[in-house]
């Protein structure tokens, strides 16, 4: 199959925020260029992407995965709903045995402080990490169990179905672990490599972060009491972010594999796949503290680049800080951008089999619209990679 890439940029300004916080509760930072940065973690805005594929139905449920270590539960609530006569606790046992036989360790948690066994059933069986199904891999599983119910030990203990356990559990892989990958420490064979990978966003300029004295009042002081009811702090800092990810669309392509349907083509389900992660990239967003500061932004501006070569960030148009020195940060950003993208692209030749659509928003980010094809909506912007995307797949190796 032919190496297929897609770089994913985005210029995004957040005002004062808490996107993801470190172990002290600041946010995230990072030295670059010799000054410190604001930085939101690939994590983050992963589990940003992950959360937003499911809120805004971007794939159908069947296409995504669980991520969970009550994956006994999860199981045992499919078991129940395949054959009601099998109750709760049955369901939890057969759920039990058929989760370990696909490798997977599982064990009854310890009961939280203060909890009596007098009036409380026993905890579920959990797994000893996070483990990451996909819908029709739990169900696979569940299907296996009912089959099994009358002597689930003895029905595992023959080859066949213990072998049938592990390749449900591997194979016919959810749209969100094909993307993300998957690893469980002790189990290899169930490793997914991960077709994306998701650089930490990075502010363009220099960024100090701040904090925010905060008091409450208490409703039902009097006019004789004085004070607040309670004080505290919180940190915060505002920044113009440059995010960056790179899809490998082979990859994604060779794990979802058929996907949902023998009757559609093989590209079917990877065009959903990418569209639905450029749609994410774009639109999700960390919901850290956003409560308390309302950071409810969208990117300044969106570059896609479609390349057979290797993946190109353009972080570096941004190792020297942006200054800010009209007062604010996007036009300059933008500018940058605009002429590094282009000359790095030159020098190592990247520019004959590259295709780049444009996202923008304001007058500010006009310099970009010489980069590539310009789009007016996301929507546009999503199917015109999803369309090329597929026409690249169909072309012959």
């Amino acid at each position: 199959m032919n190496r297929i890439f897609l770089d994913v940029h985005a210029l995004q300004t957040v005002p004062p925020s808490n996107l993801n916080r470190d172990d002290t509760g600041a946010p995230k930072s990072a030295v670059y260029g010799g000054v410190p940065r604001a930085r939101v973690s690939s994590q983050a805005w992963k589990r940003a992407m992950r959360t937003y594929f499911n809120e805004e139905h971007l794939l159908d449920p069947s296409e995504l995965g669980v991520r969970t270590k009550k994956i006994v539960e999860v199981v045992a609530e499919r078991i129940t709903t395949l054959d009601p006569a099998l109750d709760g606790e049955q369901a939890l046992r057969i759920a039990d045995e058929t989760v370990k036989a696909t490798g997977l360790k599982t064990e009854v948690p310890k009961r939280k402080a203060g909890q009596t066994r007098e009036g409380k059933p026993e905890p579920a069986p959990e797994a000893k990490y996070l483990v990451f199904l996909s819908s029709r891999q739990l169900d696979g599983l569940a299907g296996l169990a009912v089959d099994g119910a009358d002597d689930i030990t003895a029905f595992l203990k023959e080859k066949k179905n213990k072998d049938a356990a592990k390749a449900v559990a591997d194979t016919r892989h959810s749209v969100d672990i094909a993307l993300f990958g998957r690893m469980v420490a002790d189990v290899a064979d169930f490793g997914v490599d991960a077709a994306v990978q998701v650089a930490h966003a990075l502010s363009v300029h220099r960024v100090e972060n701040e904090s925010d004295y905060y008091t409450a009042v208490d409703d039902e002081t009097g006019d004789e009491e004085t004070g607040a009811g309670m004080i505290g702090t919180v940190d915060f800092n505002s920044a113009t972010l440059y995010r960056y990810s790179a899809l490998g669309v082979h990859q994604l392509a060779h794990t979802l594999g058929q996907g949902l349907r023998e009757d559609e083509p093989v590209t079917e389900p990877v065009r959903r796949a990418v569209e639905a992660f450029v749609h994410a990239f774009a639109a999700s967003l960390p919901t850290g503290k956003i409560n308390t500061f309302g950071h409810h932004t969208l990117p300044d501006a969106v570059v896609v680049t479609l390349r057979t070569t290797r993946p190109v960030s353009y972080a570096s148009a941004f190792e020297e800080p942006v200054r800010g020195e009209t007062g604010g940060f996007v036009r300059e950003a933008c500018e940058r951008l605009a002429l590094y993208a282009p000359d790095l692209e030159r020098a190592y030749g990247q520019m004959d089999t590259a295709r780049t659509w444009v996202l923008r928003v304001g007058p500010n980010t006009t310099a970009l619209a010489a980069l590539g094809t310009e789009t007016a909506t996301l929507t546009e912007l999503v199917t015109a990679v999803g369309a090329a995307v597929t026409e690249r797949l169909e072309k012959p190796a």
